[in-house]
């Protein structure tokens, strides 16, 4: 096997925006049970607040005091870690009395006082790559979070802007970012989106995620994130896109068999 190859190691998982702490100990102790079945660390994911949507009156989450406090209650109950995203730099600091991972969402790859931010909290920063960037291009973005004087980056595909509404995957990305010396992760949900497709919200095609996920667990990835809930056409952002929770367990059992055939076959 070759030793620059990578494996699949992690599991970001959980609903797109903050509901409630019931639903989300209900998802987030599902999901850190398929993971530690397949040997995979797990990482809990909510937004306390969804800043980037299609309308003005789209439902947005709790905000940033109520979200922070029921991420802690999610974090202390299920003994894990947390990733939650910011939009702004002076929320970085309070993000991180709670947050495992800060992220930096897509369309925010390039705001470089958003990332400094981040990076100065010492917490590992994940920088989704937006719909409009080139792998290669997003070098830039981990140097930022170098030159703060933190190495624990992770870069995470998600897509790229194609036509009207839809979104393709370059799997080359995934070795181009990881040529930078950063852990890359695949995003199974937001790759299948379809960015303001439904008019005064984002669409989906969620019967994709499968193929897309085992398509990078073969070509090599070291972490899987998805947005996932039980009745994802309930969600209030992302549903078209988002993973049922019944089929977490078959999608990862597929990843780690295709994960472990990769290796050998490297």
């Amino acid at each position: 096997m070759s030793s620059d190859h990578p494996r699949l190691r992690m599991l970001i998982a959980g609903p797109c925006v903050l509901e409630s702490v019931d639903g989300a100990l209900a998802i987030g102790r599902e999901a850190r049970r398929v993971a530690e079945r397949f040997g995979l660390r797990y990482v809990f994911k909510a937004s306390f607040d969804k800043a980037n949507r299609s309308a003005a009156d789209s439902p947005r989450g709790p905000g940033l005091d109520e979200g922070l406090a029921m991420l802690a209650a999610i974090k202390n109950e299920l003994r894990v870690e947390i990733l939650t995203d910011i939009h702004e730099a002076w929320q970085a600091e309070r993000a991180a009395e709670v947050a495992d991972i800060i992220q930096i969402p897509a369309f925010l790859c390039r705001q470089t006082d958003l990332i400094l931010a981040a990076a100065r909290t010492g917490r590992t920063v994940n920088i989704k790559k937006g719909q409009f960037m080139a792998p290669w291009d997003m070098r830039n973005a981990v140097e930022k979070v170098r030159a703060a004087g933190n190495e624990r980056i992770i870069l995470t595909e998600r897509g790229a802007s194609f036509g009207y509404n839809t979104l393709v995957v370059d799997f080359r990305s995934l070795a181009v970012m990881r040529g930078f010396g950063c852990p890359v992760v695949f995003d199974g949900t937001h790759s299948v989106q379809q960015p303001g497709g439904l008019g005064k919200a984002t669409g989906g095609q969620r019967e994709y995620v499968a193929i897309l996920c085992r398509a990078a667990a073969a070509a090599g990835v070291d972490g899987i994130f998805l947005e996932t809930r039980p009745d994802p056409d309930r969600s209030p952002s992302d549903g078209p896109n988002m993973l049922p929770l019944a089929e977490l367990e078959q999608l990862i059992a597929s990843l780690a068999a295709i994960d472990r055939a990769a290796a050998e076959a490297y």
